[in-house]
């Protein structure tokens, strides 16, 4: 008969997540782009070889929601949430603060893949007339050394 060891969990066992995880917490502003240019990078984080990680909560910000709460509609900017260059589903084709600056909003958990590169970025697809004048973005998750 043999007997054998069951090593204690590294998974914490309320969320699953390792329990040797590591926060990551980033943000970023720009000018808003000017009419059909590039997207401008607000901010990014790059998960180094072997770790894996969770998006926990990204946030956006306009100059004109800080005004006025209501300014929730940024009609002529297409914000852009990307993981190794792809858009995040389904956070694709947004044209609106859904997680405002500064205000607890709705957590998400989207895995992230082992190696990957998370960018939030703005581009402006039209409204001459815009009113917005800077933009910006945090992203915050988990992270961990992927033993498998």
């Amino acid at each position: 008969m043999t007997s054998t060891v069951l090593k204690p969990s590294l998974l914490c066992t309320n969320c699953g997540i390792p329990q040797d995880s590591e926060c990551f917490d980033v943000s970023g502003f720009a000018d808003v782009p000017l009419l059909n240019s590039d997207a401008v990078l607000l901010t990014h984080f790059n998960l180094h070889h072997q770790y894996c990680g969770v998006l926990e909560f990204f946030s956006q910000y306009s100059d004109a929601f800080a005004r006025d709460p209501s300014q929730v509609e940024t009609t002529g900017l297409l914000w852009l949430l990307l993981v190794n260059g792809r858009p995040l589903y389904p956070y694709v084709d947004v044209e609106s603060i859904l997680n405002p600056w500064g205000v607890g909003s709705f957590g998400i958990r989207l895995r992230l893949p082992e190696a990957a590169r998370v960018e939030f970025s703005v581009r402006r697809t039209g409204n001459p007339a815009l009113t917005i004048k800077r933009v910006g973005a945090r992203l915050s998750g988990r992270y961990w050394f992927n033993e498998g």
